[in-house]
C-alpha cells in the first residue's frame, strides 16, 4: 500500500512540476513581447513557414472533411426524412468545431514537430549556447517570433479552412446529392451567426499559440543526442494535440454553454 501511495505521490508531484515549468516558460515568453530588441526577419520567416506553407494541407483536409460531412449528414438525415438540413449542419459543424480542430491538429503535426526538431537540434549542436555568447536571448530570438506568428496566422488558416470545408460540402451537395446551388448557399449564409465565426477565429488563435508553444518548449527542454531530438519532437506533438482538444472543449463551453 505504501508503495502505491508513493507512486501516486511521485506522479502527482512530477505532473505539478511539469505544469510549473510550462507556466514559467509561458510567462518568460510573454515577458519579451514588448521589450526590445525585436527580430522582424525571424517573425516574417515564421509567418511564411507556419502560414503560407501550411495552406495545401489545410485546404485538402478541409475540402475532404466538408465533403465527407455532407455525405454523412445526408445519409443520417434520410432515416428521419431530414436531408434538407445538410447545408446548415455542414456550415455549423465546420465553423464551430471541425474547421478549428482539424486545422489545429494539422498545424500540430506539421509545425509543432518542425519547431521542436529545429530547436532541439540547435540545442544539441550548441547553437543556442552560441546565441547566448553573442548576447542574444534564445527565448526572444527563437520562441517569441514563432509563438507570435502562429497566434496571428492561425485564425487566417482556420477561416480559409472553414470556407474550403463549406465549399467541399457544397460540391458534394450540389453535384452528388442534388441540392440546388443557390438554395444551398442561402441556407448556409442564413444559418451561420457572428458568434459562430468569432468562436472559430478565437479557437484558431488559441490553438496556434498552443501548437507553437509546445514545439518551442519541448525543443528547449530536449536532451542531448539524436534520441533527445526524437523524444522532444514526439512529446511536443502529443502534448499539442491533447492541449488543443482540451482547449477546444473549454472554449466551446465558454462560447455556447448558454
Amino acid at each position: 500500500m505504501s508503495r502505491l501511495l508513493a507512486a501516486i505521490g511521485a506522479t502527482t508531484l512530477g505532473l505539478l512540476a511539469a505544469i510549473g515549468r510550462l507556466a514559467l516558460f509561458v510567462g518568460e515568453t510573454l515577458s519579451h513581447l514588448f521589450r526590445p530588441p525585436f527580430y522582424p526577419r525571424e517573425f516574417g520567416h515564421a509567418l511564411i513557414q507556419i502560414g503560407y506553407f501550411s495552406l495545401p494541407v489545410v485546404g485538402l483536409t478541409a475540402l475532404f472533411t466538408g465533403g465527407a460531412l455532407a455525405l454523412q449528414i445526408y445519409a443520417g438525415g434520410s432515416r428521419f426524412d431530414a436531408q434538407a438540413v445538410v447545408p446548415q449542419i455542414v456550415a455549423i459543424g465546420m465553423v464551430r468545431e471541425l474547421g478549428p480542430v482539424l486545422v489545429g491538429l494539422m498545424i500540430a503535426a506539421r509545425v509543432t514537430s518542425s519547431i521542436a526538431a529545429e530547436i532541439a537540434t540547435m540545442k544539441v549542436t550548441e547553437q543556442i549556447d552560441a546565441l547566448v555568447t553573442l548576447s542574444t536571448h534564445p527565448m526572444k530570438y527563437l520562441t517569441l517570433p514563432r509563438v507570435l506568428a502562429a497566434t496571428l496566422v492561425m485564425p487566417v488558416l482556420v477561416g480559409i479552412g472553414d470556407i474550403i470545408g463549406i465549399f467541399g460540402g457544397y460540391l458534394v451537395g450540389t453535384e452528388r446529392l442534388g441540392f440546388n446551388a443557390a438554395a444551398y448557399l442561402k441556407n448556409t449564409a442564413d444559418f451561420l451567426t457572428r458568434l459562430d465565426i468569432i468562436s472559430s477565429l478565437v479557437k484558431g488563435a488559441v490553438f496556434g499559440f498552443i501548437a507553437a508553444l509546445m514545439g518551442c518548449y519541448y525543443g528547449m527542454q530536449s536532451d542531448r543526442g539524436a534520441m533527445g531530438v526524437g523524444r522532444a519532437t514526439k512529446s511536443s506533438v502529443v502534448a499539442a494535440a491533447i492541449l488543443i482538444l482540451a482547449a477546444n472543449f473549454i472554449l466551446t463551453e465558454a462560447f455556447f454553454s448558454a
